[in-house]
């Protein structure tokens, strides 16, 4: 099959320390991102569950509720946002997708299933990929066998784990790159290996912990070209959590707000953007 197209050049890079705050709501919106195509890559876990969800969702921890009654469900072919302020609970619902954490109450479901006492295995095998904050690179490997070991582990042979790697790291913009070892990447690269990761066997969902953490403004637009391409070119939902609201209101469909671990809105994003409780809770803004 025709191998996909080449990635855009990368623009130049703003000052690290340029701002990406202070901005009114309605200034938060990121251009369109250019088309991409997903590579031909093997299939054979592939999903075709139709939602994500979690239904009046609890998490406690020694007593203290770090999650209470949340619902939420989430379709392929969509971005959805979750943000809110720090300790709100983001990733321990990101957790309990993902069989991280069990939920004291409350369900988990992918399609019909019941995937609440499912472990993070068993959620990778039905289609549902994550990436951490933290990376968790293999730093010593190559580019190319930190993406092709985890198509083995998930059950393709060597051979077919690396081409399909080739195609996705060709994709995101990492070929040229292939033989180099994880650790000498630039920190935006290594974001984009964590994805590329997440992205073999084309899973059904994809679940983004902070992505774009600690870039630049340009940095941003570039990795969130390929975050806004998924849901089209892998038929795969994609699961954002994001502090910076540039982003967030540039590529989500929805977004799902959560404040000291309860849902305080969800909603597209021009109504969260005029929504005053969201203002007074996250956005820093008086209602």
């Amino acid at each position: 099959p025709p191998r996909p197209p080449a990635p855009p050049a990368s623009r130049p890079r703003a000052p690290a320390g340029a701002p990406r705050t202070g901005r009114a709501p309605q200034e938060m919106v990121m251009k369109a991102p250019p088309a991409r195509h997903a590579p031909p890559l093997d299939r054979p876990g592939a999903t075709d569950d139709a939602t994500l969800a979690v239904e009046s969702l609890t998490v406690r921890f020694q007593g203290l509720a770090a999650i209470s009654e949340v619902s939420l469900a989430m379709q392929r072919h969509e971005i959805f946002g979750l943000i809110g302020p720090n300790g709100a609970g983001k990733t321990t619902l990101v957790n309990c997708l993902t069989g991280f954490q069990k939920p004291t109450e409350g369900r988990v479901l992918v399609g019909d299933a019941d995937a609440s006492a499912w472990s993070p295995p068993e959620f990778r095998r039905h289609g549902i990929a994550r990436t951490f904050q933290a990376g968790r690179l293999f730093a010593e490997m190559s580019v190319l066998d930190n993406v092709e070991v985890t198509g083995v582990g998930l059950g393709q042979s060597r051979r077919a784990a690396q081409a399909d790697a080739r195609e996705l790291l060709d994709w995101i913009g990492l070929g040229d790159k292939a033989g180099a070892p994880a650790s000498a990447l630039a920190y935006t690269d290594q974001r984009r290996l964590g994805i590329a990761r997440a992205m073999m066997l084309s899973p059904a969902f994809v679940l983004l912990d902070e992505p774009a953490a600690g870039m630049s403004d340009s940095e941003c637009e570039d990795l969130m070209e390929i975050v806004a391409a998924i849901p089209k070119a892998f038929v795969c939902g994609v699961l954002l959590i994001e502090h910076n609201m540039r982003v967030v209101m540039g590529i989500c469909d929805r977004i799902h707000v959560l404040d000291g671990g309860r849902t305080l809105a969800e909603d597209v994003p021009a109504a969260i953007q005029r929504h005053e409780e969201v203002m007074a809770a996250y956005l820093g803004m008086e209602a």
